[in-house]
């Protein structure tokens, strides 16, 4: 018998029996309505679990990770403002049907059930995963079991007082609105939830407001490992800048009142508080977890013997809200309402095509206010005597510097954070300035953790800011890259794309430094961000390119509501000479501030039958060989692909128009590099006899051997005779 059946049989037989666990007698302010709708939604919830394990064994249903021991959640959702942004952990389906309830013409058991059986008319997710989320009742879809969305709660909730002080153009959350995000005992462990919780407790030390509720649903198992009793406690009880609050999850009224004890000093006094609900775990992990394999059965049946909505029913039925039978009555007529709405639901359709499916990755665009930019007289109060510097040419690390204040001058909304962006002005002075001209606020030095900077980023993106956050080194992204893959990219694939994350992510990255780091500082791998669905990845080889490119960028995040990686090639940002020493030519002049290069744009550089097709740190070595390979007799044309993801293929292909042959120059690695989907495109588009060079698989080198496994002039030239004269 299904462990689900067993709790249903023991809930009605002890209600009418009036066979209760003892407990605390109800005490606190909570009234006798908000108790019957916290009950109700609590019965909802486990009648939905249960509907959903019979609809998986019928094959109507396709996810059973319930919230059945959870429904203390449904108190939480009372005690809180519908316009507070909630990160639900995937236990909190009481949650989500109390507030629902709170949002006149909502239909939750409906849309659960909906979301269970993968219908296309799902609200949320449109038929794409069984995710809590709700655009009317401020609930971004969460689909991670790991606490990867604490980054980005922690950066909603430090978005409230930064949007009052400078309010974006699609500003979301009240001035006096908190963010709520709740999580699991096990999950509290994990890196990103411990560096989440960090970066709280680290804002709330320095006084910089923070309306941040933590909510940490304490079962005491993580699917089958338990949690050593009392280690919440003792980890989170004591920790700087935040406040912890102890409360009864299985107990309505406690559980009422300690959260709204804890929202009321979040909302009052914007600093961060921990509250700890203890609870337990109904049916195992999921519909497919034998928890007697690895648990006793009197662990198990004790827990069943908490049963959360037991202990409401004798809280309402001591405080004489609700007679046994009015419990009874409530439980049966939610459940028979999960039964009808089931046997509709899944008469809906559901996703067929590839088309469908992938219909959301790609964001609606959003109207924007337009803006003549910024006039004559900001520009010069912001750049000062660096105008006259403008009818120079100058290197690209200056003309990213000169972009970003025009992009920061045009745009109030956006706000850069990162390590050391702000008043050292980054680790090669590409920000350096903006903090005098912008503050603080606007040019945020984070800690040193590369997850809470990206969830930084993201939080503030739900609240209608446009983030810059800038990894320093390419090689740390890979210590966040999940807040890109699992949560920013996601976010509108989950929500049918009713919630985005605009952002441009800028990275120091790729390779040549000389001498200098190895590969910690000179990594020369894109593969991790290529094939992230939905992510545009641009990549400038000189200043001029990179100031227009960073406009389109900044565009694609503002208008589109894309999520844009820029990576800026180290070693080129102070190059200044090309061919010779003090020649100069490798510097540009600034590009007037309405001049952009669109997504998808190549640039060509001469008309020969030898395409080279290459960017970054490759278009700057491939130009050098050109010259060489002229002289040889070989007439070149260097095609600049500029933009790394989508791949710009049209632009490619008008690039390589006349053209006789095709040398691929990839300073990424062979293997997962560019240069392997290049060529796969040349195979299936083309004709033309193509050989690629790319980079060993390999790390960098310190030392005088920091560029030997990379792309050269020297190589570039092998190769283009090579193929030239041979293939």
């Amino acid at each position: 018998m299904d462990r689900a059946d067993i709790v249903h049989d023991a809930f009605v037989r002890r209600v009418k029996e009036e066979n209760y666990q003892q407990g605390a007698t109800p005490a606190g302010p909570l009234a006798a309505p908000e108790a019957v709708a916290i009950f109700r939604a609590q019965c909802l919830s486990r009648n939905l679990d249960r509907r959903a394990r019979k609809m998986q064994a019928a094959g109507q249903g396709f996810y059973t990770i319930g919230s059945s021991g959870h429904e203390g959640m449904a108190a939480v959702a009372s005690a809180l403002r519908v316009d507070d942004m909630a990160f639900l952990h995937y236990r909190d389906g009481a949650f989500q049907t109390r507030r629902a309830a709170m949002v006149p013409g909502t239909t939750p058991a409906w849309d659960m059930l909906l979301s269970f059986s993968t219908a296309v008319t799902d609200p949320i997710s449109g038929g794409r995963h069984k995710v809590l989320g709700s655009k009317k009742l401020n609930i971004p879809p969460q689909t991670s079991t790991i606490a990867s969305h604490l980054p980005k709660a922690m950066g909603a909730a430090y978005s409230i007082g930064l949007a009052k002080r400078h309010a974006p153009e699609h500003k979301v959350l009240a001035d006096d609105g908190i963010v709520m995000c709740s999580f699991g005992d096990a999950s509290a462990n994990h890196s990103t939830a411990q560096g989440a919780i960090n970066a709280a407790c680290w804002t709330s030390f320095q006084s910089i407001p923070l309306p941040f509720l933590l909510v940490c649903e304490d079962n005491q198992i993580g699917i089958s490992t338990r949690t050593p009793e009392g280690w919440i406690q003792a980890n989170f009880a004591h920790k700087p800048g935040l406040k912890y609050i102890q409360a009864d999850g299985l107990d309505l009224f406690d559980t009422y009142q300690k959260t709204l004890e804890a929202a009321d000093f979040v909302r009052t006094r914007k600093k961060p508080v921990f509250l700890h609900l203890s609870l337990v775990r109904l049916y195992g992990h999921a519909g497919a977890d034998l928890q007697q394999s690895y648990l006793t059965k009197s662990v198990f049946e004790g827990w069943e013997k908490n049963d959360p909505l037991l202990h409401s029913a004798r809280l309402l039925t001591e405080s004489g809200i609700l007679t046994s039978d009015e419990i009874l009555a409530i439980y049966t007529e939610t459940e028979a309402q999960c039964t009808r709405v089931a046997a509709e639901v899944i008469k809906q359709p559901r996703l067929k095509t590839s088309q469908q499916v992938m219909a959301s990755i790609i964001p609606p665009k959003r109207l924007c206010a337009s803006s003549n930019g910024p006039s004559n007289h900001a520009r010069a109060l912001a750049f000062e005597g660096e105008l006259k510097l403008m009818q120079k040419p100058q290197t690209m690390a200056k003309l990213i510097n000169w972009a970003l204040t025009d992009l920061m001058l045009k745009y109030p909304e956006i706000v850069m954070m990162g390590e050391d962006v702000g008043r050292k002005g980054g680790v090669y002075g590409v920000t350096q300035k903006l903090c005098d001209r912008f503050g603080t606020d606007r040019m945020i030095d984070t800690l040193l953790d590369e997850q809470s900077i990206l969830g930084l980023a993201i939080g503030m993106g739900h609240n209608g800011f446009v983030p810059i956050p800038e990894i320093q080194f390419l090689a740390y992204l890979h210590n966040a890259e999940d807040q890109l893959r699992g949560e920013a990219a996601t976010l509108p694939f989950f929500s049918n794309g009713q919630f985005t994350n605009p952002m441009v992510l800028r990275i120091a990255g790729l390779g040549y430094q000389k001498g200098f780091g190895g590969h910690f500082h000179n990594d020369n791998s894109l593969a991790v961000l290529r094939d992230i669905p939905g992510v545009i990845i641009a990549c400038p080889s000189h200043g001029a390119d990179a100031a227009k490119m960073l406009r389109e960028c900044v565009r694609l995040a503002r208008e589109e509501q894309r999520l844009v990686v820029f990576i800026e090639p180290i070693a080129l940002y102070l190059m200044r000479d090309l061919h010779d020493a003090k020649d100069g030519a490798w510097m540009h002049h600034y590009p007037a501030p309405d001049e952009r290069i669109e997504i998808g744009q190549v640039n060509v550089t001469g008309d020969g039958p030898l395409a080279i097709v290459t960017y970054g740190n490759g278009h700057f070595l491939s130009q050098q060989a050109a010259v060489r390979l002229n002289a040889a007799g070989i007439k070149t044309r260097v095609i600049d692909m500029r933009w790394i993801s989508p791949m710009p293929v049209n632009g490619i292909l008008a690039g390589i128009e006349g053209a006789e042959k095709v040398l691929i120059v990839d300073e990424c690695r062979g293997t997962g590099g560019q240069s392997e989907a290049l060529m796969a495109m040349f195979v299936e588009r083309c004709t033309l006899p193509t050989l690629r060079l790319a980079a060993e698989d390999s790390f960098i080198a310190t030392g005088p051997a920091f560029a030997v496994t990379m792309p050269s002039c020297n190589s570039i030239f092998e190769a283009a005779i090579t193929l030239w004269n041979e293939l």
